[in-house]
């Protein structure tokens, strides 16, 4: 029997992960989709505000109940701190839902911002289920609209409005935390976009290829695989001649900012964009590895760029 599914988007309130997580259960045929909200009216309704004062506060202005205020040197490390100890009486709860669908065999998404990296602990279920943790994250401007519509919805909106400066300190620990724990945080240009580079790390639909393109065709590859088909550049390895070991680059770029980000700073800086021509110079190709959500797209990526000259044809 195969290992469950287990699949967790973390992300602060606003960013999308209800939406995210509903679609991505829907596309994986996954029927268990549980909010860590729930989770945590279950635990609030055990444990008394006398005992957990954070608990039974908002993720966002839990900090009000810590003790030794003082003993935090900024107002960013005191909200991360309150969020911490919020999220810290939730988790255990978590685990356990965790644990009873492993037992079950049921595939289980669960959403919230109470998935913090390295206070659930996810190492201790490895060997019986597929893990897979996401953080969700987004730009200042697009969360606060996302921020401004999710709290009318929900009327709110008044209350949420207040406190966004606390939601987006929270937004900036979660992707710590994530990088620091080595958790997968996916930038939310948009659902589709989203969805498609989720399922890129669930299926590991990825191929290294030989690419032949000038740095001045590089924005058109990348448009290719970024833009064009959500899909993202992984590793680029250089052989270059003369050397025994060739040179790798580590690049992980899946959305689009990012790789306009990199094509406009090797633009605006001839220094770099003259290295990239050395160093293109002394490869006769470069050894790239791209992943996409599926093999179908992949294969898409793989002839549109052989189409347009910049595979090595062996």
């Amino acid at each position: 029997m195969r290992k469950p599914y287990v699949i967790l988007i973390g992300s602060a309130s606003g960013i999308g992960k209800s939406t995210i997580a509903a679609e991505l259960a829907k596309t994986l045929n996954i029927k268990h989709l549980i909010e860590s909200d729930f989770i945590r009216a279950v635990v609030r309704g055990i444990i008394g505000k006398e005992y957990a004062p954070a608990l039974h506060s908002s993720s966002y202005d839990a900090y009000k109940h810590l003790r030794n205020k003082d003993r935090y040197e900024s107002y960013e490390e005191l909200v991360s701190a309150g969020f911490d100890e919020h999220a810290s009486s939730v988790i255990p709860a978590l685990e356990k839902v965790i644990q009873r669908a492993i037992t079950d065999y049921d595939d289980i998404i669960i959403e919230g911002v109470h998935l913090v990296p390295g206070l659930i602990d996810i190492e201790q279920f490895k060997e019986y289920a597929n893990i897979y943790f996401f953080v969700l994250s987004s730009d200042e401007e697009s969360h606060k609209e996302r921020f401004v519509k999710r709290a009318v919805q929900i009327h709110r909106g008044g209350k949420q409005l207040d406190f966004f400066k606390e939601n987006r300190i929270i937004h900036d620990h979660l992707l710590h935390q994530a990088i620091t724990h080595e958790v997968n945080i996916i930038n939310t240009e948009s659902i589709e976009k989203s969805i498609d580079k989720i399922l890129a790390i669930i299926n590991q639909s990825c191929t290294t290829i030989k690419l032949i393109n000038s740095v001045d065709d590089l924005a058109d590859v990348i448009d290719i695989i970024i833009n064009q088909n959500n899909g993202s550049l992984e590793k680029v390895v250089y052989n270059i001649k003369g050397f025994k070991e060739p040179l790798t680059r580590n690049i992980n770029v899946s959305d689009s900012f990012s790789a306009e980000k990199f094509i406009n700073s090797i633009n605006e800086d001839e220094n770099k964009k003259e290295y990239l021509n050395e160093l293109y110079k002394l490869s006769e190709y470069r050894q790239t590895t791209i992943c996409a959500s599926s093999q179908e797209k992949l294969d898409k990526i793989m002839t549109q760029l052989t189409e347009k000259g910049y595979v090595l044809n062996e």
